[in-house]
């Protein structure tokens, strides 16, 4: 059973991570719609990289945001994040690939492969909070914003991204957990070794093979007895 787990939280983790990987380019992180008459409306689209702009005829254009140092902190802070998690979570799926105990690389040992796993776990824990932390925080300055009645610029909305990077970073602390949980209850023992039942050789003799050697016995005692005393007390 605990191999089972093992392996379940390590594509749960790496389904988490995959999901990660499609949050980052999303273009729907942020999202605002400007109703007019059927020609003036458009709806406008952010992410951590560009911004795009779309009509009711479907036609949209995309520039990049120009400079990095001109940002705001939290969208800079938000990158690193994303960036930092989808680094962690890559290591981690290597090193999970090796220490699980379905596979065989290397011939490893039992004790070796358990702490491989759970330092993967750890390192999917620390992906998936990077994550969380991130669109969080970038849904916070959304909503920040949105009630914000002096606010003088455009209002946002949440975008789909966010919903699926709020997935994604659950999905990668679920599976890092289960990794963690699984090799701190792991056995020291090979489950190979530790199944195999140890040998006894059998104490239960037949009658016809006791009874052969006692003979056998009595005769070497007889030579023992006889041992014991010189050739002198016989004559």
């Amino acid at each position: 059973m605990s191999v089972a787990v093992e392996t379940f939280g390590f594509f749960m983790a790496a389904l988490g991570l995959l999901m990660l990987g499609v949050t980052l380019p999303h273009s729907y992180w942020r999202v605002s719609t400007v109703h007019g008459n059927v020609i003036t409306t458009n709806t406008i689209f952010e992410n951590l990289w560009y911004s795009c702009a779309t009509d009711s005829l479907g036609v949209y254009n995309c520039w990049e945001f120009p400079s990095m140092l001109a940002l705001s902190g939290y969208i800079q802070a938000c990158r690193a994040l994303m960036i930092t998690a989808i680094l962690l979570g890559f290591l981690g799926l290597l090193l999970g690939m090796v220490g699980l105990r379905c596979t065989n690389i290397g011939s490893m040992v039992l004790s070796r492969k358990v702490k491989l796993a759970a330092t993967a776990g750890a390192l999917y824990i620390l992906a998936g909070c990077c994550g969380m932390v991130a669109i969080t925080w970038y849904a916070a300055n959304i909503t920040r914003d949105f009630f914000d009645p002096l606010y003088p610029g455009t209002k946002y909305e949440l975008g789909p991204a966010l919903y699926l990077g709020w997935s994604a970073s659950l999905l990668t602390i679920l599976g890092g957990v289960c990794l963690c949980s699984n090799c701190c209850c792991a056995p020291n023992k090979d489950p190979a070794t530790s199944t195999r039942l140890p040998y006894k050789a059998s104490t239960v003799r037949s009658a016809g093979l006791s009874a052969h050697l006692q003979p056998a016995a009595s005769d070497e005692k007889g030579d023992i007895s006889f041992g014991k005393y010189g050739k002198n007390a016989y004559v």
